[in-house]
């Protein structure tokens, strides 16, 4: 009886505890998370295009568009801050690089391996950011392009690509009078 009590408990869990959507957001906000996020994917890709058309170099990471959705979109989450926008790619891209170096003969290993220890160590840092986890998955499962970056990688893209997303972050999230960002920054 204990046993099926204590199943049944497991399987609630699932069904949440909140109910309905979340709530709209309001039109300025739609407006200044669209600003932020075209401007800031755009300096990336700008940037990108003027400084590394043509090398081996790559600037514009698909975390980067997960990372604008907080920075740009959740602008209170201690999710988007700086702390944890910078620290949360550059250490999940320098763990997604030495688990590729070391462990690439075992591709079905790595993946895995690279995201859960960028995670704790996300946490263990107290940088904890999504996109982070993805940050960590491209330096693994990316293209010989990427894994012959090596430590680069580390900081192209995944220091420079951030710091680009904060300086358009510091300037448009401060423009109106109802937004405010960052929170905190270290």
């Amino acid at each position: 009886m204990r046993l099926e009590n204590s199943w049944r408990e497991y399987w609630r869990k699932m069904r949440g505890t909140t109910r309905g959507s979340p709530p709209r957001v309001s039109n300025e906000e739609l407006f200044w998370s669209w600003i932020g996020a075209f401007l800031g994917i755009s300096a990336l890709a700008a940037v990108g295009q003027l400084l590394f058309a043509g090398t081996d170099l790559v600037l514009m990471i698909g975390s980067f568009g997960a990372s604008a959705v907080l920075v740009y979109g959740a602008v209170r989450s201690p999710l988007a801050q700086p702390r944890n926008l910078l620290g949360g790619h550059m250490l999940s891209a320098l763990i997604g690089v030495v688990c590729w170096k070391l462990f690439h003969q075992v591709p079905w290993l790595v993946p895995g391996l690279a995201v859960a220890t960028a995670i704790a160590l996300m946490h263990a840092t107290r940088t904890l950011h999504p996109p982070g986890g993805a940050t960590a998955l491209i330096a693994v499962i990316g293209s010989p392009k990427i894994h012959d970056l090596g430590f680069w990688f580390v900081l192209m893209p995944a220091t420079l690509g951030p710091l680009i997303l904060l300086v358009v972050a510091l300037l448009i999230n401060n423009l109106p009078r109802s937004r405010r960002y960052p929170e905190i920054w270290f």
